[in-house]
């Protein structure tokens, strides 16, 4: 695959992403946005890759924010769709493929770049990250879902201090938080994605595919978490995996999946 915006390496079973816009800080701008649902589609598609990681490229920035130049001029019906679009072809999209995204945040996570790291499975840092949403001191809110998804991770008060101050935290304020999982020095961050890739990709990807919608189905209304958990579980009943993973148990072996 071939982008203008990013870049897309597969290697055996792991997929990496990379936001290269360096001049502009990794900058999301519609032609971005749509480059990345183009190649996560693709690599969804793809059932040799088990695991995406998703980063900026540099040392400065993972997403440092939109791009604010391409809607200053909107009006309320045009930001609306701007809003409901960019949630449907990226935020959402990477929040429920069955493929897991690690966010590997090399920097300023900004607005639009937070919030791509929150519609993630789960978040590692680099010890020179911060992070924040500060969409109102530009007389607007979070578009892309920060509203809904910094209150999930973190809770609703520290959320709504940070949207409402515009602040940014630090690498470790953030992991105190809740907000990513791991913090390391940038020069390790590409290896502990990897590592933990690695661990992912050794277990049924059919299951954790099943785990994801289950566990996002718990978040969304109108919809019972356990219950969905109670399909989920049972649909793994009638996977190849289930009966390799069972029988290699059993028989005291390592499993050896098929993905199906």
């Amino acid at each position: 695959m071939t982008f203008e915006n990013i870049l897309v390496a597969v290697e055996d079973n792991l997929a990496k992403v990379t936001i290269n816009r360096p001049k502009k800080l990794n900058a999301l701008n519609k032609s971005t946005i749509e480059e990345l649902h183009e190649a996560f589609k693709s690599l969804e598609e793809n059932k040799d890759v088990k695991v995406i990681l998703l980063t900026g490229s540099g040392e400065k920035a993972f997403v440092a924010g939109a791009d604010i130049s391409e809607f200053a001029h909107f009006s309320v019906d045009e930001g609306g769709k701007l809003a409901a679009k960019g949630q449907e072809l990226l935020f959402d999209f990477v929040e429920n493929l069955s493929t897991p995204v690690i966010a590997m945040v090399n920097g300023f996570a900004l607005g639009g770049g937070l919030e791509l790291a929150m519609s993630c499975h789960f978040r590692i840092a680099s010890d020179n990250a911060k992070m924040g949403l500060p969409e109102t001191s530009l007389g607007v809110i979070p578009g892309y879902g920060g509203t809904q998804r910094l209150p999930q991770l973190i809770g609703k008060g520290k959320a709504m201090e940070l949207i409402m101050t515009a602040g940014m935290i630090s690498a470790d304020e953030a992991k105190s938080y809740g907000l990513v999982n791991y913090v390391v020095p940038q020069d390790e961050l590409q290896g502990l994605g990897e590592k933990l890739a690695s661990k992912i990709t050794k277990n049924s990807s059919v299951a954790i595919g099943k785990a994801i919608k289950a566990v996002n189905d718990g978040f969304k209304d109108g919809i019972n978490g356990y219950q969905s958990e109670v399909q989920q579980f049972g649909a793994c009943f009638g996977t190849e995996d289930f009966k390799e993973g069972t029988t290699a148990f059993l028989e005291k072996r390592k499993a050896d999946f098929p993905n199906k």
